[in-house]
């Protein structure tokens, strides 16, 4: 396309934005406007795309960070011929795949769902690293920001970490239209004061003006022959470009123009440009699954071995026999015991330091190219990615996430280290499984299970020692639990996880050398859980005693409880979990401190027998 045909499908995208957003009564047509020029030039000159064949691996990658803009992302669809005219005034519609924010779930084309603004540039990282160390494929990856979103730090730990890697294969362009939603952006039109920043983490940095098609064409040249750095180009545009009463103006962020038909005449009608956009290179099929023997560690009965090194080395030996796993950590490998994968598999081991969003963006991105990512940190310095996942999961992202030194069984480090909301953030996200084991044979069967499975996966271990109770043959399925003990003279059920499942034998054992029998059920699948167990020890026990190294909110007695809202009688149910706030103490003082322990178990549960037999 010449810089006049160029012009006028910048021209077509705003209308059929304005359009979009006219016939749905809501969106965001002014930051499309604002980008359109940016689109036109990317989708006509430089963007290789097989729209017929998504997944074609030499396929450039194009992520909308500023995803409110999605009226422009459907109307350069509409434009490259994936989508008709009628859908695109399906947008926002019930039933419509074009959603206000766009997700994969929906469109085939999208390679992560946007509309938590910060989150593109980390993902597309992700992406970008899978094409550089893993797929070896020669695809750029394109992500569009907003200024307003530069205000967010996981930007940032994505730029360092770019730079840091020198990923030359991704390019930004940010659309610093000056406008936010409630006013102007910190920074405004000062283009400098963003390529200062991205200059510091060795960016190679454009200023434009993004309304000059031919110097957002020479741009992208540019950054496309740009070799050792991630380039930025930063573009100086107006929100609601081309429009007299909405372009430059506060207060239009987020609404339909006032008078559509007015502004489509302005803008110079409706137009049906068709681009011919450029396919991809010949490239190689992507990975093959190397689907060789998976020879788990096996552990004696008897040994001592916490769940952390346990998983490290499950992880290593599910990296030999797959050649599609890949692991994420957040500069902890030492303490999550990934580092045993780093040594093993070092060309899939990435390493994103402190920066947890991070490390969850580019999970999702290594996922979005067929990777099957095990991220790890402390269960406790998950909670800062929680966007991130909880994003993961709208964009129906694969990914394992591995919290550590979960609990406040981890002893002298004190609270700030402990994971004690972990179980409760996790079951929350739509589709996730969580499990939570307690030994090192258990853990390795888990670990392994996660690579088969849908969605967010979350494995919860611990930092000490703990014995093995169950042989290298045992079998762990996702959604079950394992009764450890039982007998016809049960006078109730206690149900753990984890650390507390050793307790819970501990104070079972005590408790019949003194007449009471109790049943103990390990629930290692926290969600989904095990219902037909739980319900039948309720019927043959009468009451329930759930015991967790977490908070009492939302944890391992609420997913108990969840195994009795089909209608029928709920049983009694007593809950022992951490409900002060721990200080520094050893792991035997913090769980005794938390009256989770061995004695406190027994204690409450003969309170519970004698209340039943005095009632």
């Amino acid at each position: 396309m010449n810089t006049r045909q160029l012009t006028e499908l910048a021209q077509q995208l705003r209308v059929d934005s304005v359009r979009a957003a006219a016939a749905a009564g809501s969106g965001h047509p002014t930051s499309s406007m604002s980008a359109a020029d940016l689109m036109a030039v990317l989708l006509a000159r430089h963007f290789r795309y097989d729209f017929e064949r998504p997944a074609h691996p030499g396929n450039d990658r194009f992520i909308l960070s500023k995803g409110h803009a999605s009226p422009l992302l459907y109307a350069a669809y509409k434009a490259a011929g994936a989508i008709n005219e009628t859908e695109l005034l399906t947008f926002r519609k019930l039933g419509s795949r074009l959603e206000g924010h766009p997700t994969p779930r929906r469109l085939p084309w999208v390679e992560t769902a946007t509309g938590s603004l910060g989150q593109g540039l980390p993902v597309g990282v992700g992406i970008a690293l899978a094409g550089k160390r893993l797929d070896h494929t020669g695809y750029r990856v394109w992500v569009m920001c907003g200024d307003s979103e530069l205000a967010e730090g996981s930007v940032w730990e994505a730029a360092e970490h770019a730079g840091h890697e020198h990923l030359d294969n991704l390019i930004v362009m940010v659309d610093v239209n000056r406008l936010g939603q409630r006013g102007p952006t910190r920074h405004g039109h000062d283009l400098d004061a963003y390529a200062r920043r991205f200059r510091a983490f060795d960016w190679h940095t454009l200023e434009i003006d993004g309304h000059d098609v031919e110097a957002i064409d020479r741009a992208c040249t540019e950054a496309e022959s740009t070799a050792g750095q991630p380039t930025v180009i930063l573009a100086r545009t107006f929100k609601g470009k081309g429009v007299g009463s909405v372009q430059n103006r506060e207060g239009m962020h987020g609404k339909p123009l006032p008078d559509p038909e007015e502004a489509i005449a302005e803008l110079g009608g409706v137009r049906n440009v068709q681009v011919e956009v450029e396919p991809p290179p010949a490239a190689r099929t992507l990975h093959a699954v190397r689907g060789g023997h998976l020879d788990l560690p096996r552990y004696d009965l008897g040994d001592r071995v916490a769940t952390r090194d346990a998983y490290g080395q499950a992880l290593v030996a599910l990296g030999n026999a797959r050649g599609d796993v890949v692991a994420v950590d957040g500069e902890v490998g030492d303490s999550t015991r990934t580092e045993l994968f780093a040594k093993g598999h070092p060309e899939r081991y990435f390493e994103c330091y402190i920066a947890e969003q991070l490390m969850v963006g580019v999970a999702v991105g290594l996922a979005a190219r067929g990777w099957v990512p095990y991220a790890s940190t402390f269960a406790a310095f998950l909670t800062r990615a929680h966007d991130f996942i909880r994003m993961a999961s709208i964009s129906g992202a694969g990914i394992n996430l591995v919290g550590s030194h979960a609990g406040c069984a981890i002893g002298e480090d004190g609270p700030s280290q402990m994971g004690l909301e972990d179980l409760a953030m996790l079951r929350c996200v739509y589709g996730s499984t969580v499990l939570y084991p307690c030994d090192a044979n258990q853990t390795a069967r888990l670990v392994a299970a996660m690579a088969g499975l849908d969605g967010i996966r979350y494995l919860r271990t611990s930092r000490g020692d703990t014995p093995v109770i169950y042989g290298p043959t045992e079998e762990f399925p996702v959604g079950g639990s394992k009764v450890l003990r039982a007998s016809a003279e049960d006078r109730l059920t206690v149900v753990a996880a984890g650390v507390t499942v050793h307790e819970a034998l501990k104070a079972a054992d005590a408790l019949a050398d003194q007449g009471i029998r109790v049943r103990v059920v390990d629930l290692y699948s926290v969600k989904p859980v095990d219902r037909a167990t739980l319900r039948e020890a309720a019927e043959r026990t009468g009451c329930l005693l759930t015991v967790e190294d977490h908070h009492e909110q939302g944890g391992l007695g609420d997913a108990v409880l969840d195994a009795f809202t089909d209608g029928r009688p709920v049983p009694r149910l007593e809950r022992l979990a951490v409900r002060t706030m721990p200080g520094s103490a050893t792991p035997a003082e913090q769980l005794h401190a938390a009256g989770i322990d061995a004695e406190s178990i027994a204690a409450v549960a003969r309170q519970l027998v004698e209340h039943a037999v005095a009632s």
